[in-house]
């Protein structure tokens, strides 16, 4: 989708998109239309009992004196004291959902910051376009055509055409001061669609292989430092629990190492790592069949990582960052490994492997222990569709969220409550730790049913050290969540915005 800023309204629209408060006469709105649509507009605002509620939105098709506009759509905003960033994000998304599902093509979003919003005029404006540009997502690049519509074929499209293509927005003032908020906010807009594309692929295209070469180009594209670790450079690097986890798949193993230095100066960087199982059966102890195919998202944590990094680097954030993502597939074959093998990790201790479907793990085991050794981190994240357990716990309205360290745990916190990514704390504790103690290993990689997200975080915890560190547990969040105002896709790109928000709280001294 193409944005752009202007101080004027087109007069060629398939929809016209006007915000507004809650309270707020709908003609002192629409003051700049001709008069013939503003009466229309304010007949049918009070024949739909419109008073700009939160969520509210009233339709006026080809508008008197527009002969150029489609549609013009009144959206609720709620109470004006009460927008926020997130609050007006969701607002762009609902323009944008509303203008998809109505096929157009060509938009305009009035955006004058409403009386009363305790926010400036040209953060109101990007945070608008913002969500519209979230939202804007399809992948459908595998959906040639639509379901017949009854006549034969003859009259099928692409499902393509349910994209917005240009979003022109209007602001109230300073559209250049708009622009200028906007630019960061399409960085990590265009990271999530990118984060949710490689979530979304199926097994069969994004192999570890694929999925390395895809961020290789990324890379290439924004500037970040990139290398890709093959079978041969891992186990020279002691990755033998991720390449116990891959080694019953004909699609061998990668760890793509990404590096962006955007504070100028050898700061130590903050690294972030993600799981990266293209697909995951469960190995030897193998899934049910029902619901498998949910497991192409089982890169969730990687993706996330990928975007947050691609983000960064595309806004040019003040910050040294590390991103480490273990790429692997969990397959049954009679190279695979068993449930009672053991095997020595790259921090020298040995695990036992019970379930070989406890098996992220064991990626994030050697990929953190990578990270600490090799960048000396002031911080590390990992995030990981690592187990349902965590479903259970918070479903899917948050993630789960571990750490050894209280200040870092409440910044992720804050951050999600800012941009929505939302995460919930769960306790760690030396009870929890004996759960995975193993009486001929260091330790097991299952703990029991109990606790079963706590003990998966109490495991990786073995390999962090004193470095502070946090670990989010996506697995209700990253694929098949619930939908929402900004998105609309399968897999959610959940943890680009997340991170990106909690780089920019470090960066003011939050």
């Amino acid at each position: 989708m193409q944005v752009s800023f202007s101080r004027e309204t087109p007069k060629e629209l398939d929809a016209l998109v006007l915000p507004v408060v809650k309270g707020i006469d709908v003609q002192s709105i629409a003051a700049d239309l001709p008069q013939e649509a503003r009466a229309q507009l304010a007949k049918a605002a009070q024949a739909a009992d419109f008073s700009g509620k939160k969520g509210q939105m009233v339709e006026l098709l080809t508008p008197a004196g527009m002969e150029g506009v489609g549609r013009i759509l009144l959206l609720g905003l709620g109470e004006a004291e009460k927008l926020n960033g997130r609050e007006v994000e969701h607002a762009g998304g609902r323009a944008a959902g509303a203008c998809m599902a109505r096929k157009a093509k060509r938009v305009a979003l009035l955006a004058d910051v409403p009386a009363g919003a305790q926010m400036p005029a040209a953060d109101f404006a990007a945070r608008l376009a913002s969500g519209a540009k979230l939202r804007n997502y399809r992948f459908d690049r595998y959906k040639t055509k639509k379901a017949d519509d009854g006549d034969g074929g003859n009259g099928r499209e692409p499902d393509a055409k349910t994209r917005i293509e240009e979003l022109v927005v209007v602001p109230g003032e300073a559209p250049d001061a708009a622009e200028k908020a906007f630019v960061p906010l399409a960085a990590i807009a265009e990271s999530v669609h990118f984060a949710r594309d490689l979530v979304n692929e199926p097994a069969n295209v994004l192999t570890p292989k694929a999925f390395a070469k895809r961020v290789v180009e990324m890379a290439e594209d924004v500037g970040l430092e990139v290398e890709v670790l093959k079978p041969k450079q891992l186990r020279a690097e002691r990755f033998n629990a991720l390449l116990a986890v891959g080694q019953g798949s004909a699609n061998k193993p990668r760890v793509v190492v990404l590096q962006y230095n955007g504070a100028g100066d050898d700061s130590a960087p903050i690294a972030f790592i993600g799981k990266g199982v293209c697909f995951d059966t469960g190995g030897i102890s193998i899934k049910p069949s029902a619901g498998m195919e949910d497991m192409k998202g089982d890169m969730g944590g990687a993706a996330a990582v990928v975007g947050t990094m691609r983000a960064l680097a595309a806004r040019k954030a003040k910050v040294n960052a590390v991103g480490v993502v273990g790429l692997v597939e969990n397959m049954p074959d009679g190279k695979a490994q068993r449930p009672g093998d053991i095997v020595i990790s790259r921090s020298g201790q040995s695990i036992a492997v019970l379930n070989t479907d406890a098996e992220g793990r064991l990626v994030l085991a050697d990929c953190l222990d990578y990270a600490k050794e090799k960048f000396a981190p002031a911080r590390m994240i990992d995030l990981a569709t690592l187990t349902g357990a965590i479903i259970i716990s918070l479903g899917k309205e948050h993630a789960g969220l571990f750490s050894n360290n209280d200040e870092l745990a409440e910044a992720l916190f804050e951050a999600g409550q800012n941009t929505g990514e939302k995460v919930w704390r769960l306790p760690l504790g030396p009870a929890y730790d004996k759960l995975i103690d193993y009486d001929i290993a260091d330790m097991k990689n299952i703990g029991g049913r109990e606790a079963g997200s706590i003990t998966a975080a109490q495991f990786l915890k073995r390999f962090i050290g004193d470095v502070p560190w946090a670990h989010i547990d996506v697995a209700g969040t990253a694929m098949a969540s619930p939908k929402s105002d900004i998105n609309d896709s399968w897999g959610s790109g959940f943890g680009v915005r997340l991170l990106n928000a909690l780089v920019d709280m470090a960066a003011s001294g939050k």
